[in-house]
């Protein structure tokens, strides 16, 4: 049936607007525009649009009619209980039955897009087909039954879309909220406001994951209940958290909506709340009764039945690492978040301005996990762009190649976190090992090697990770670290003092004309260091004159 799901809030501006203009005149090139996702314009309201998430215990559709980005009508929905993390958490693929039935899943839901009218879908996977060494098999089959498309998403993915479906729930504000979101086979915990995520962590705590990997055949529940709290207990949330205080928790998840409703409580616009205390009594109830006497005596779905144990005790740890003695139950998440996603990007036009805003987001979220400093991080990215798009004739770089430099930029001295000693070669490591939204895996070692070469050596063919890239790979790295050099420079001091670039190409030489406050005497001894790449690069020295208008 049909339900209404409209939505009031006011989403919160996030746009790489948030970095400081830079003054964008050269004579040297026009800036170039901004691709978009597929040249199309933006697209009016009313907008039908549908999303799909395929998570480990099952699937789930959403069609919906928006009537403005944060307004809409739910026109269908179906949750399909498909266990595709039972062989995939086991044997590392996913069983040919899941397969299949997941396929005809698809098939039923292109029928009902096809009947709708709609023709803007997104469908996503989260951990059971992305660690599967099969999940591409199910993809291709997707794509040839159904038409539609499967992308994998990570974790950080799916903090973001979640972040994003709780913000229009509720107004979040200035204040900070613990958000966690438990699936089949991983939790994410993130911490947020209504400008964005200060920092999140994917932890392989799954409820299908814990109940494949832990469970014996001759556990008892309150055994089991015992292995699976001790397991729990070894959950820690970021060092950088500690940093800032939640007000609340926010939990979603099929799970908790379930525990919520078994507490009894109603659902007031869509809301649900579950106390601590409330938690601890569902646990100890679970844990004395069976499976079978879980359906039986509480009603419970058979594919929910022997996870809602797993998911309490992991739900349970999550608060008291928060703090929180009650716990919010929006009864949105992933695919919510999907929908508007996909509403922004169809409606917002720039699909590459969008991108970027995706990107500037979890880099600065990144960051914050590693208590870098933001100031910096933010100012140097804009210097950084402000150069790339008054040099575009000079470098020839792509458009793609901006995220990666403003990715780079922002993340730069995270190595600091380590120690300030080779902070460059500390970078490079933490951001290899991390997850950026925006970034696609085979772009993450550029951002890793652009941040590492900031400072210190150029790069060389037997540098780590840098001999293993292609020529065309190879000269983008060099040049986006050309221009992150200088960026960097002009804020030597971590004081922001230079306001505007004005890039001039003159003959061998490329003028930096700059408004700024106070004196740059540290910055130009930098340049004059860190400008050499660019000098040896493009051919063109980098010199500083002042705007007189800011002296």
């Amino acid at each position: 049936m049909p339900s209404a799901a409209g939505r009031g809030q006011e989403r919160a501006a996030i746009d790489s607007a948030t970095l400081p203009l830079m003054r964008q005149t050269t004579t040297a090139t026009p800036a170039q525009p901004r691709e978009t996702a597929d040249g199309r314009e933006p697209l009016p309201f009313p907008l039908r649009v549908a999303a799909i998430d395929v998570g480990s215990n099952a699937f789930r559709f959403v069609a919906a009619e928006f009537s403005a980005p944060e307004r809409y009508v739910e026109l269908a929905s179906e949750r399909v209980p498909v266990r595709l993390g039972h062989s995939a958490f086991l044997t590392g693929e996913l069983s040919p039955s899941a397969i299949d039935r997941t396929v005809e899943g698809f098939r039923r839901f292109r029928e009902e897009i096809d009947r709708l009218g709609i023709e803007h879908v997104r469908a996503v996977a989260t951990s059971a087909v992305r660690e599967s060494r099969n999940g591409a098999d199910l993809v291709r089959r997707i794509e040839a039954d159904a038409g539609i498309r499967l992308d994998l998403i990570s974790g950080t993915d799916e903090a973001r879309l979640v972040w994003t479906s709780v913000k229009q729930r509720f107004d979040l504000g200035d204040a900070k909220w613990m958000l966690v979101d438990l699936g089949g086979g991983s939790v994410e915990v993130s911490l947020a406001d209504r400008s964005g995520i200060m920092w999140s962590q994917s932890h392989r705590m799954g409820s299908v994951r814990l109940l494949e990997e832990l469970t014996g055949a001759d556990d008892a529940p309150a055994h089991f209940a015992n292995l699976l709290a001790e397991y729990a207990a070894t959950l820690r949330i970021p060092h950088a958290s500690k940093h800032w205080t939640p007000v609340q928790l926010i939990a979603t998840g099929g799970n908790i909506e379930e525990l919520a409703r078994l507490a009894g409580h109603g659902a007031a616009d869509g809301t649900r709340r579950i106390t601590r205390a409330e938690l601890a009594m569902a646990i100890e109830e679970f844990s004395r009764l069976s499976y079978s006497q879980r359906i039986g005596r509480l009603g419970l779905r058979e594919d929910r039945a022997d996870v809602i144990l797993p998911a309490a005790i992991v739900y349970d740890r999550v608060a008291e690492l928060a703090g929180a003695e009650e716990i919010l139950v929006p009864g949105v998440g992933v695919k919510e978040g999907v929908l508007f996603d996909l509403v922004d990007e169809l409606t917002g036009g720039a699909g590459f301005g969008r991108l970027e805003r995706i990107v500037h987001e979890g880099a600065l979220t990144l960051g914050r996990r590693y208590l870098f400093d933001e100031d910096h991080g933010r100012h140097v990215a804009s210097l950084a762009l402000s150069l790339f798009d008054q040099l575009t004739e000079v470098h020839g770089l792509e458009p793609r190649d901006r995220r990666i430099l403003l990715a780079g930029a922002i993340l730069h001295d995270i190595g600091q976190h380590v120690s300030y000693a080779k902070h460059h070669k500390h970078s490079l490591y933490l951001i290899l090992h991390s997850e950026i939204p925006g970034i696609a895996p085979n772009e993450l070692p550029l951002v890793a090697l652009v941040a590492r070469y900031h400072r210190r050596a150029e790069p060389r063919g037997g540098h780590y990770l840098y001999r293993d890239l292609g020529p065309r790979d190879r000269e983008r790295v060099e040049r986006l670290a050309a221009l992150l050099r200088i960026a960097d420079s002009l804020d030597r001091e971590h004081l922001q003092r230079v306001h505007s670039i004005e890039a001039r190409v003159h003959a061998h030489r490329l003028e930096l004309r700059l408004e700024r406050r106070g004196s740059l005497l540290l910055e130009q001894w930098a340049l004059r260091k860190k400008g050499k790449l660019f000098a040896r690069i493009f051919g063109l020295e980098p010199y500083v004159t002042f705007d007189l208008a800011s002296d």
